[in-house]
């Protein structure tokens, strides 16, 4: 199995979670199957751990990916280390947000990577980061977070993306120019209206996007990525729209 090639012009590709079509979800895995292709960008989600780490899974609770389940927020970054990831079974594909389907014996390899790993491989193959922040940040967490993509020499090659408005916000306020979109799965006029005010950039749920959203925002001069489109046709007709990016477990 392989990745699904499709025309996407000037369209570039964002790697959702790693290439999670082919390896499990946000692991090291992943994200080098990412990199060995020609995708631009790596998604990904970032925690903070009980003790303050940053660590890289997208669930509150570690139970659906992998062998134990922990909140990961409420625990320790040695525990979280601990704990592996069920293998990803990829003759038989993923759906977008799947229980699995996982093999049955268990990889010792198969860890939940730290903020460092991730930004490294990142630089590694010369992809983007695309970097998701869960749940509502306090403010100095964002600021260590900024700080340690900093101090690895990554920081102008990274995108932030929440659903957490205050998270852009202060996110806009210690990085005037980087480039910050706002997660959302609809749109209205008041999102919109929030998107010019703060200088934000949008990243929505394909199906809520119509040719006519995407014209309206460009007209403002916000640029669109959508998530989470694993669809030939769809990620195509996207493409004709003209979004900056669509991002994919599969699509390439």
């Amino acid at each position: 199995m392989n990745t699904i090639k499709i025309s996407k012009g000037s369209t570039k590709m964002i790697a959702h979670r790693g290439l999670s079509g082919l390896e499990t979800e946000n692991s090291i895995q992943a994200f080098i199957a990412a990199g060995n292709r020609s995708y631009y960008g790596v998604e990904t989600d970032v925690h903070v751990t009980k003790d303050g780490k940053f660590v890289v899974i997208h669930d509150d609770a570690t139970g659906r990916v992998a062998y134990g389940d922990i909140k990961v927020e409420e625990s320790a970054y040695e525990l979280v280390r601990k704990i592996r990831l069920r293998s990803l079974c990829p003759a038989a594909g993923k759906a977008e947000d799947s229980e699995g389907p996982w093999e049955e014996e268990g990889r010792q390899d198969l860890v939940i990577p730290n903020l460092g790993e991730y930004v490294r491989i990142c630089k590694k193959y010369e992809k983007r980061c695309i970097l998701e922040l869960k749940n509502e940040f306090r403010r100095e967490d964002v600021e260590r977070l900024v700080k340690e993509i900093k101090d690895m020499g990554y920081l102008d090659q990274v995108t932030f993306i929440s659903f957490s408005l205050n998270n852009m916000i202060c996110l806009r306020e210690l990085l005037p120019e980087q480039e910050l979109y706002y997660l959302t799965g609809a749109y209205d006029e008041e999102i919109h209206a929030a998107l010019k005010k703060h200088g934000l950039h949008l990243d929505i749920y394909y199906r809520a996007l119509t040719k006519e959203i995407v014209e309206s925002l460009h007209g403002d001069g916000i640029l669109v990525n959508c998530w989470t489109c694993d669809d030939k046709q769809d990620g195509e007709r996207l493409a004709e729209w003209g979004v900056e990016y669509i991002t994919s477990n599969i699509l390439e």
